[in-house]
């Protein structure tokens, strides 16, 4: 039973095996199933929540973009309520501000320039945490830096830095904003103290702050920036070489900038000098307050010219210049350089400089006066009148007599002018000021310098005051003085096909000309050996009483003297009555035929080239011994003469003393005659040989001579110029291409026709035109002449005579509201009626009838009477 059991449970076991390995089957097939359509699902429920969350993200994005735009617009319009209402609706619209909204915000703070709000929205931001932009933190810095806030802006760079930004951006924009709101001591601070932290700053904020620095003046920042600059790799070029020179030409001490101006002449091509450098220098020079300029000027001048090919002068050079040689009284150097600034436009506005630093156009204008410079003086009021450049009130100063440059050259120089009636010198002396305190003094006062208003603006004092006819005098003279040399040196044949006759006769002729009066003889007679007519010629020349006898003549004319040399004035001399030279047509037309070559620079090159020199070689006519006692400086002829004459008075004095010598003197003039006097260095170059016995220093000083010639210097040339030139030419030690003047190298191309044209002679005729024609010039450009002008102006043209000018002169006055008195117009109209001048005599009085001057009954009886005459000698001529 048990084994029926046992074995009839087998199959049992076996099925129920069966059974439960399919059930488990059967589940896990299912489980499988379930895990699957769970998998598929959740993927669609996540891909379905993706794709709304993108239908969401996309549409968050185009409202926040569309709040975006809305919240620039509106700060770009400043709008700082605005931007803050979009804000709120982006909230309320369930969308967060970022880091753009409110960098936004910070805008609209930051271009209200409120630096409070600024900051308040960059609180808010952190607040929300938020990382800023680095914009928004730029932001900040450009308003903190244009209010001039750099500790706050270098705070903000701190911040930055923490947040592992770049800060040099930021930090050059807090510098460029400091300097450009004149905040540069804290720029400086600024910079310095991020240079020496390793930043390196942009050309531009280099240039700039050294630019800066130098216009405030601040040399020691701009240099140590200058070293900042070389220390992070870029040198430093002839732009900050010229401002350094901007801030050291100001401080009055030119050797400094002249230091520098060598450090860039020797230094690399990128810093050498240029236009600007060398303006800057001039202008140290000439208005430091200390020595003598004028020479280190014109040595800056001279390496200027000769560096021409690289550097060009400019307006402010010309204009420079003309303020130096004007201050230092070399008129004639300043000439030449106005006429160069006045051909570019804009040159005499620059000149003038709204008057500042002594006015320079005044003072040049007043040096052209005081020197009789006329022509010179009506080009530049010509000049002045093309760009209307009104004529400065230092320009019309008065001088002594109360005369302004309208007349103040017309001789005589020391006189007022006669306006026909008495002048009221008390109420002159209460309107200038002399009861206030206000009148300058002209005279010295126990010794100190005379109050003279004219001498402002130079250096040491104004130049000689000369008049129009002394300047032509002397410029003819000068003139004739180069012809004279110019046939010394160049033989007859500068006079073309002339004769050796014709060479002598114009030889002699200049040698006549330039011949000068002796002027330590126009000296004042002693008092006590005068007459009583000198006596009283001298009182009535000076303006003093010629009444009571011999005696207080004597002692009227003491007194004047010794009040003259008080005040450092001129004694009085009697005239001296200078005879016209008489012109001889010929020799004037073969004077005329010389060609001074002057500034042709051309001409002396082929002349260094040997050209044209074998004619000019010849031997000389014996006229030359004698014509070459004439000096080519005027004053040494009347030292000569002198000391000619002091020679023979000490010839008078020794002459007992040489007759006591007797025989000795004798053979001694023997020996000379057989003996003739040698040139010295003739005597020198002699051989030890054929000396007398010398002293031992004498003997050792002609071994050495002897030496010399033995010895092969190439220093030596030979005698024969042609032969010397060539040897020059050899050995390349010149070359004819270094010739050049300041006209070529400037392009003064009108240079030389000016210095060879020769000057013209004065005339009384050409001086009225001239002083009419500048007053005319001063009335255009605004100054108004005195009725002393118009007055001296007249007597020049009753002088001439010149009786077509009186009608011009007098309409001129009468139209500046000044009369004259009546003895004047009573001259004026009887000189003309007694030159013949009837309608000129008519005129005049028609014009003063016009202006409502009184013609006196008597001047009317004479012009009326001359005029019946004229015409009963008309009618009697036609019968």
């Amino acid at each position: 039973m048990a084994n029926l059991l046992a074995y009839s449970q087998n199959p049992l076991t076996l099925t129920t095996n069966k059974f439960m390995i399919s059930k488990t089957l059967n589940r896990s097939t299912f489980s499988v199933r379930a895990s699957a359509v769970t998998r598929r699902k959740k993927q669609s429920q996540s891909q379905q929540q993706q794709q709304k969350e993108d239908e969401a993200t996309s549409t968050e994005k185009g409202l926040r973009l569309v709040f975006m735009e809305d919240l620039m617009e509106r700060a770009k319009r400043l709008d700082v309520a605005g931007v803050s209402e979009v804000m709120y609706d982006m909230i309320a619209a369930g969308i967060n501000p970022g880091p753009r909204s409110f960098h936004g915000l910070v805008i609209s703070h930051t271009l209200n320039a409120d630096h409070e709000g600024a900051m308040n929205a960059l609180r808010r931001e952190l607040s929300e945490g938020l990382c800023p932009l680095p914009e928004t933190f730029t932001a900040l810095i450009r308003l903190f830096g244009s209010k001039g806030y750099a500790t706050r802006g270098l705070e903000i760079l701190a911040a930055m830095e923490k947040l592992n930004y770049d800060i040099r951006n930021g930090w050059l924009v807090l510098i460029g904003e400091l300097i450009r709101n004149d905040h540069l001591a804290d720029a400086n601070k600024v910079f310095l103290k991020g240079a020496e932290g390793g930043l390196r700053a942009s050309d531009e904020i280099y240039d700039l702050l050294i630019k800066e620095d130098c216009r405030v003046g601040d040399h020691s920042n701009a240099l140590t920036i200058a070293y900042k600059m070389e220390e992070a790799g870029r040198m430093a070029t002839t732009y900050h070489f010229n401002c350094l020179l901007s801030c050291q030409a100001t401080c009055g001490i030119p050797e400094i900038a002249f230091a520098t101006f060598e450090n860039m002449i020797y230094g690399q091509e990128y810093m050498k000098p240029d236009t600007e450098t060398y303006n800057w220098l001039i202008q140290a020079y000439t208005r430091a307050e200390s020595s003598d300029r004028v020479q280190d000027v014109a040595h800056l001048l001279g390496m200027m010219v000769e560096d021409y090919h690289r550097v060009q002068p400019n307006v402010k050079t010309y204009a420079l210049l003309v303020e130096c040689f004007t201050k230092y009284c070399a008129v004639r150097e300043a000439i030449r350089h106005f006429r160069a600034l006045m051909r570019i436009e804009g040159g005499i506005k620059v000149l003038y400089n709204e008057g500042n630093y002594g006015d320079p156009l005044s003072l040049y204008l007043r040096a052209l006066c005081r020197e009789g410079r006329i022509v010179e003086l009506l080009e530049a009021l010509e000049a002045m009148g093309r760009e209307n450049q009104r004529i400065p009130d230092r320009a019309m100063i008065l001088s002594q007599k109360y005369r302004t440059l309208v007349s103040s050259w017309i001789e005589p120089l020391s006189t007022e002018a006669d306006v026909g009636y008495e002048i009221d010198y008390i109420a002159r002396y209460i309107e200038e000021g002399g009861l206030t305190g206000e009148r300058k003094r002209w005279v010295p006062r126990e010794g100190k310098t005379s109050l003279d208003p004219d001498v402002a603006g130079f250096v040491y004092k104004n130049p000689l005051e000369t008049s129009f006819r002394q300047h032509c005098l002397e410029n003819w003279r000068r003139y004739h003085r180069k012809v004279l040399r110019a046939l010394r040196r160049r033989g007859p044949s500068l006079l073309g096909d002339a004769s050796e006759a014709d060479y002598v006769r114009v030889v002699e002729w200049l040698f006549h000309v330039l011949k000068r009066p002796n002027k330590n003889a126009l000296k004042p007679k002693a008092a006590s050996k005068m007459l009583v007519p000198e006596l009283m010629e001298e009182l009535e020349a000076q303006g003093l009483p010629t009444d009571g006898n011999r005696s207080v003549l004597y002692q009227r004319v003491q007194k004047a003297r010794r009040i003259n040399r008080s005040r450092n004035k001129p004694l009085w001399v009697p005239p001296v009555q200078e005879q016209e030279e008489e012109i001889d047509e010929e020799v004037q037309e073969l004077v005329s035929r010389v060609r001074l070559e002057e500034g042709n620079t051309e001409f002396w090159r082929r002349r260094f080239l040997g050209e044209g020199l074998e004619a000019e070689l010849g031997i000389q006519p014996a006229i030359e011994a004698e014509v070459s006692d004439v000096s080519d400086n005027p004053e040494e002829d009347v030292n000569k003469q002198q000391a000619d004459d002091d020679e023979a008075d000490k010839e008078e004095v020794a002459e007992p003393t040489e007759t006591q010598a007797g025989d000795t003197e004798a053979v001694k003039d023997k020996e000379e005659a057989a003996n003739p006097l040698q040139m010295i260095g003739v005597q020198l170059f002699k051989g030890p040989e054929t000396t007398p016995a010398k002293s031992k220093k004498s003997v050792k000083r002609l071994a050495r001579i002897a030496a010399m010639e033995n010895d092969d210097d190439e220093d030596w040339y030979p005698l024969d110029i042609l032969e010397a030139f060539k040897e020059l030419r050899n050995r390349k030690e010149f070359d004819a291409s270094d010739m050049y003047t300041i006209a070529d190298a400037w392009g003064w191309t009108w240079e030389m026709e000016l210095r060879n044209t020769p000057p013209r002679r004065w005339s009384q005729e050409w001086e009225v035109e001239l002083a009419v024609k500048l007053m005319k010039k001063v009335i255009e450009l605004g100054g108004k002449p005195t009725i002393g002008d118009c007055a001296i102006i007249l007597r020049a043209a009753i002088r001439a005579p010149y009786p077509s000018a009186f009608l011009e002169i007098l309409g001129t006055t009468h139209s500046l509201g000044y009369v004259f008195g009546s003895p004047l117009y009573d001259e004026v109209v009887s000189l003309c009626l007694d030159l013949g001048e009837l309608d000129a005599a008519i005129a005049i009085v028609a014009d003063l009838e016009t202006s409502g001057i009184t013609v006196p009954d008597e001047t009317l009886d004479r012009v009326i009477q001359a005029r019946q005459t004229t015409r009963s000698n008309v009618n009697g001529t036609s019968l």
